[in-house]
């Protein structure tokens, strides 16, 4: 049995039945995405990091909603059929279920260990930089880029850093910062709403899920 809870995080990963490939080419990955990013809008997953090889994937997902079985069989049969349709085959695409491993939310060097996994993963399978697909590792540190995320808005904002601790835990300014740190890190829910001073993740999460809104 897969283990669901909100706020679940996961290192989910696959294989092409019997080791065959399930991407011929860059094209197949790009249409790869579109289910995934399709997947992502409707259950407000949040990608941490993921890596398409030839003939297998990997993927840090994080789940506000315990949505894990339900997105991926979506997202793997949905791909598996524009795939079959595009290469004119038939049949299984992937090798039986899908892995997922739980990563412990509470642990962000555990976090960042998974990720670092992933996006090395071509390196450890001596593919060629050309041919490398993880996703963009990206160079300045989650914490400074957060801190520039926040200061930015802040500034825009002309309030003073010290403004999050007074201000109302669901502050249309605080909503807005955590909207585009999501977007733009890989920090968790529970980072975010310490960083925000925002009261719990859970009731970030329900404000994050409305339409978006200015202060």
């Amino acid at each position: 049995m897969r283990i669901e809870y909100e706020g679940a995080i996961y290192h989910v990963m696959n294989r092409g039945d019997r080791g065959e490939e399930i991407f011929f080419g860059d094209d197949d990955r790009e249409r790869f995405l579109g289910p995934l990013e399709e997947v992502c809008l409707r259950a407000d997953w949040q990608v941490h990091a993921f890596c398409l090889m030839g003939n297998h994937f990997h993927m840090v997902l994080e789940t506000p909603l315990p949505t894990l079985v339900s997105g991926m069989k979506w997202m793997l049969g949905t791909y598996t059929q524009r795939f079959n349709a595009r290469h004119r085959l038939r049949g299984h695409l992937f090798a039986g279920r899908y892995k997922a491993l739980s990563v412990d939310e509470s642990d962000a060097f555990y976090l960042r260990t998974v990720c670092d996994y992933v996006h090395l993963n071509p390196v450890r399978a001596r593919v060629r930089a050309a041919d490398r697909h993880e996703s963009a590792f990206v160079r300045e540190s989650m914490a400074s880029r957060a801190d520039r995320i926040v200061g930015e808005e802040l500034a825009s904002a002309r309030l003073e850093p010290r403004s999050l601790e007074v201000l109302p835990k669901g502050a249309p300014i605080k909503i807005r910062i955590a909207r585009r740190l999501r977007e733009s890190t890989t920090l968790t829910l529970k980072e975010i709403s310490a960083l925000l001073h925002a009261g719990a993740w859970r009731s970030l999460a329900n404000a994050l899920s409305k339409p978006d809104v200015s202060i």
